[in-house]
C-alpha cells in the first residue's frame, strides 16, 4: 500500500508539520464559534426587532396624536374590574375633557391594587382620579405628592379631606396635585387631583362618586 503524502500548503511552500496542523485547526475552530456567535446575535438582534415591530403594531393607538387621544374608561373600567374584584369607576366627565389613562395598578411596595384615571380638562389642565383598595396614608400622602391637608367639604354627598394649595404656588413650587380631595366609598379610598381649578376638581369628584356609598 503507497504511503499517503501530504499536500504542499501554498502559504508554506512545504507540506505542514503535525504542530502547524494542529494549530490551524484550532485557528480555524475558533473563527469558526466567533463567527457563529456573531451569526446568533446578528438573528436575535432579528428577532428582537420583529417582536418589537408586532407588539407595536398589536397596541392600539388612538387616530392622530395623543394630544387628541380620547379612550373609553366606561369599557375599560367594566373589562378590569374582574380582575380587580371590585367594580371600578368611570366618572362621566364633562364635555372637552379627554382620558387620557385607565390602568388597573399594583404597588408590589405597598400591596395596594389601585385603578388610576387621567384627563386633560377643557382647559388643557391635568386632573385625575385614583380608586385604591387597601391604602394607608404613607401610599396616599405619595400619590398627592406629600401636599397638606387644608379643611374638609362635602361634595357629592361625600365628606371629603381638603388639599387646596392652587393659590400661590409659583413655577418652583409646580405640582400634579395643586388641588386635591380624599374620601372614603365603601372599602376604597378615592383620591381626586389635578392642576385645573378647584371648580373643576371637585366636579370631577362629585361624577367619580356619583352612585357609590360613603363609607361609615
Amino acid at each position: 500500500m503507497s504511503r499517503k503524502t501530504k499536500a504542499v500548503v501554498a502559504e508554506l511552500g512545504r507540506p505542514e508539520t503535525a504542530a502547524e496542523t494542529h494549530a490551524r485547526k484550532t485557528r480555524d475552530s475558533r473563527l469558526y464559534r466567533e463567527r457563529k456567535t456573531v451569526n446568533n446575535l446578528v438573528l436575535s438582534l432579528l428577532v428582537t426587532l420583529g417582536l418589537v415591530a408586532v407588539i407595536f403594531l398589536a397596541v392600539p393607538r388612538g387616530i392622530g396624536n395623543t394630544e387628541h387621544r380620547d379612550i373609553d374608561v366606561a369599557s375599560l373600567a367594566a373589562a378590569a374590574s374582574a380582575s380587580a374584584g371590585h367594580e371600578l369607576i368611570a366618572p362621566k366627565v364633562p364635555a372637552g375633557w379627554r382620558a387620557k389613562q385607565a390602568e388597573l395598578r399594583y404597588s408590589e411596595t405597598d400591596k395596594i391594587t389601585y385603578w388610576y384615571l387621567s384627563y386633560t380638562t377643557d382647559n388643557d389642565q391635568f386632573a385625575a382620579v385614583t380608586q385604591a383598595f387597601g391604602a394607608n396614608d404613607t401610599w396616599i400622602a405619595e400619590q398627592l405628592e406629600k401636599q397638606t391637608a387644608t379643611g374638609a367639604a362635602t361634595i357629592g354627598g361625600f365628606n371629603w379631606t381638603v388639599y387646596d394649595h392652587h393659590e400661590g404656588a409659583t413655577e418652583l413650587d409646580k405640582t400634579n396635585a395643586s388641588f386635591a380631595l380624599q374620601t372614603e366609598a365603601g372599602d376604597a379610598t378615592i383620591l381626586v387631583y389635578g392642576t385645573d381649578t378647584p371648580d373643576a376638581v371637585s366636579l370631577l369628584a362629585e361624577r367619580a362618586v356619583a352612585g357609590l356609598t360613603p363609607s361609615k
